[in-house]
């Protein structure tokens, strides 16, 4: 027995592996110890970021944010555990406010808390015939007047559908045509910076309202959109240089292959 101990070999020890190993555990355990000495800290301060609309402005303020998340949370987030600090639930809390499209929270460095807000970008604002008085965005979600800013976009007056989640997916519906026809508006280059205003008559004929002469112009109804609108700039490029701007009180464009003016 004692001659077999003494002649079996003993495997060699492999140094490199065993301080490759050890290496391995140590930066484990400064990964764990940091962990935790960043969860058993505070945070400090509160970082808030409101992305301004393509206008450059804001329709919510820092101060808005801040006090949204203490009604929600009943106390200032400064000094709250960082383990404490629920930032999915801000974000989901954030984002139910109508001016914000989307929130991101997250804790950075030095304890410092990060609100990045998206807000909603307003397209069409109405001001119906019953008192509503509201933005749509482009998703066509309804979004508040703003104490802080008023958009300039094209504005949407008279007989008018209320509001509904679901207004574009009914068959016949006025607010589903405004917002149709402020979409079309918009993406002409043309139209977005020359006309103000779409006016729904008690007959349910829509009228535009130019930035520039005392006209109005009847579309009627909003099918065959683009062959209207077509014959519009015609007239404006080829009959209005000679009349002039407020030579006609009204430009009707109902009638097919025609522009009918009148004095």
């Amino acid at each position: 027995m004692l001659s077999n101990l003494l002649t079996f070999n003993f495997p060699r020890l492999r140094y490199d592996r065993m301080i490759w190993v050890m290496f391995l555990l140590i930066t484990a355990l400064i990964l764990v110890s940091a962990v935790s000495r960043k969860k058993n800290s505070f945070a400090d301060n509160t970082s808030i970021e409101i992305m301004p609309l393509e206008s450059g402005e804001k329709l919510l303020s820092d101060r808005d944010v801040r006090q949204t998340l203490l009604r929600a949370f009943g106390n200032t987030l400064e000094g709250t555990e960082l383990a404490s600090l629920e930032v999915e639930r801000m974000e989901r809390v954030l984002e139910e406010d109508p001016f914000v499209l989307d929130a991101e929270t997250y804790v950075g460095q030095r304890n410092t808390l990060h609100v990045r807000i998206r807000q909603r970008e307003p397209v069409l604002r109405i001001l119906d015939n019953r008192g509503g008085n509201y933005y749509l965005d482009k998703d066509a979600a309804k979004v508040p007047v703003s104490r802080n800013y008023t958009a300039r976009v094209i504005v949407a007056t008279g007989n008018i559908a209320p509001y509904t989640a679901d207004f574009r997916e009914k068959k016949r519906n006025s607010l589903k045509d405004v917002f149709h026809l402020a979409n079309y508006l918009m993406a002409d280059p043309v139209w977005s910076t020359f006309i103000q205003q779409i006016h729904v008559n008690n007959a349910g004929e829509y009228i535009l309202v130019p930035l520039v002469g005392d006209q109005k112009i009847m579309l009627g109804s909003v099918r065959n959109l683009e062959d209207k609108l077509n014959r519009l700039k015609v007239f404006y490029k080829e009959g209005m240089p000679y009349s002039g701007w407020r030579a006609y009180e009204t430009i009707n464009l109902k009638f097919s292959g025609q522009v009918v003016c009148r004095r």
